[in-house]
């Protein structure tokens, strides 16, 4: 959530941005110069100051609270509580799906039975979660970094344990684009973690080439589900024949 410290740091932004110095602002907003700059290094002003700022700066307030939001730092990771209130909904956690591949809301409701109030109800839940940040004419910002996952053992991935493994796995994987490999070997421990670097590389390819397609007709693209994973691990019935 941003702060006055983000907002003062945002102004500071702006008024480099503009070259206009502290003198500058002084004179436009009719303080002295060392008030200025104990007003900015305190971060105490009221609202009708920070106007007077914007309109100093020709900058629309919406537009500051906008570039306010824009450099608060992308999350990785979700809390827990955070991921219990996206499951516990399954219509809420098809939206939070479906922003995570940036669709629209056009093209939420195209794809499934959903309203637009129904989707816009989701996009503010998904708002206060902190998942997006929803704008006008139901527009949003992903508030995740590329490197986002779900908890490892968070009700997201445990959701998906119990109920959608089996339905991915009980596919043919014969399609046009499909496949399935089953690997197993042992590697150096120095370098495990370079494979999976590799893997993460891939999911991101994967993610940016989503991003450039959906400028593709619909006719043209096709809905894909790529999983990665690498584990120590042994299926149960071999490790009890272990000696």
């Amino acid at each position: 959530m941003s702060t006055t410290a983000d907002l003062v740091l945002t102004l500071k932004k702006e008024l480099k941005s503009a070259q206009m110095t502290y003198a500058d602002l002084a004179r436009a907003l009719g303080m002295a110069e060392s008030s200025v700059k104990r007003m900015l290094a305190k971060g105490d002003m009221p609202l009708s100051r920070i106007d007077a700022i914007c309109r100093a700066l020709r900058l629309d307030f919406a537009e500051l609270a906008r570039r306010v939001a824009d450099a608060q730092p992308l999350l990785s990771e979700l809390t827990h509580d955070q991921e219990k209130a996206v499951v516990a909904d399954k219509k809420l956690l098809l939206c939070a799906i479906c922003v995570l591949s940036q669709w629209t809301l056009e093209q939420i409701t195209a794809a499934y039975r959903l309203s637009d109030a129904d989707c816009i109800k989701y996009l503010a839940q998904l708002d206060r979660i902190g998942i997006i940040e929803l704008r006008p004419l139901n527009r949003y910002r992903l508030k995740l970094a590329k490197t986002f996952r779900w908890r490892p053992h968070g009700p997201v991935m445990n959701y998906f344990r119990e109920n959608a493994l089996l339905d991915y796995f009980s596919g043919g994987f014969d399609g046009a684009g499909e496949g399935v490999l089953l690997v197993h070997g042992s590697v150096s421990r120095a370098l495990a973690p370079s494979f999976l670097e590799r893997m993460q590389r891939v999911a991101q390819d994967f993610a940016q080439q989503h991003q450039a397609d959906q400028k593709l007709a619909d006719k043209d693209r096709e809905g894909y589900t790529l999983l990665l994973a690498m584990r120590s691990w042994e299926f149960e019935a071999f490790a009890a024949l272990r000696r």
